[in-house]
């Protein structure tokens, strides 16, 4: 059986947000707990909630979506952003994933393939929708999905250095390199550390 995902949608047009919440209503392992109007309202609301997965649209009033999902997972990295949006612009969503966010769907997409964006997310996973995925083809792509200290930490793992190592290179904790490590996993669809490097190696990211 598959354990409980919650869940707080983040649009500032209510009907979107009755959309999504109904969608997700036929879905049993799915669970709305919160909506929010904003990207402030939002991190206010899943810091009271936690919910496994924030739904966030990126253009909305005040704090926009790619603002709120940098605090979102500076502040909880055990809460997953997915980015939903009508906008399919390239830079959009190179920008999207800088901020942390470790999916990205557009508001047509169907309804299992939301689901399944739900599901990776909420389990430390990239998702990035298929309608997109031509875009994101080349090597080229990988490397800007990739912050600078994402590319700094996987040229230091692939220089042999384990995660302690890299915390006191780089003066930062433990817990900090874990969390980087997980996100470039996630965005080079990577399943260990060799494997990330491998690809990074591969697609000239490192040398």
């Amino acid at each position: 059986m598959t354990s409980e995902i919650t869940c707080l949608i983040v649009d500032d047009h209510e009907v979107v947000r009755e959309g999504l919440r109904l969608s997700l209503s036929r879905t049993p392992h799915i669970r709305v707990v919160g909506e929010a109007n904003d990207g402030q309202q939002a991190i206010e609301l899943a810091e009271r909630r936690r919910p496994n997965v924030v739904i966030m649209d990126v253009r909305m009033p005040g704090m926009d979506g790619l603002d709120a999902t940098k605090v979102l997972t500076e502040k909880l990295p055990d809460v997953s952003v997915l980015i939903f949006t009508a906008y399919s612009e390239r830079s959009l969503l190179s920008r999207g994933l800088e901020s942390g966010a470790l999916g990205y769907i557009l508001k047509e997409a169907p309804h299992e393939t939301l689901v399944r964006a739900i599901d990776k997310v909420a389990n430390g996973e990239s998702f990035i929708d298929p309608a997109l995925m031509p875009a994101f083809l080349s090597g080229k792509d990988r490397e800007e999905m990739l912050t600078g200290r994402e590319r700094e930490i996987l040229q230091l793992l692939a220089d042999g250095m384990s995660n302690a190592d890299v915390a006191q290179r780089l003066f930062i904790s433990q817990e900090t390199v874990k969390s980087h490590v997980r996100h470039i996993l996630a965005k080079l669809e990577a399943d260990t550390r060799t494997h990330a490097v491998a690809i990074a190696l591969r697609d000239a990211i490192i040398d």
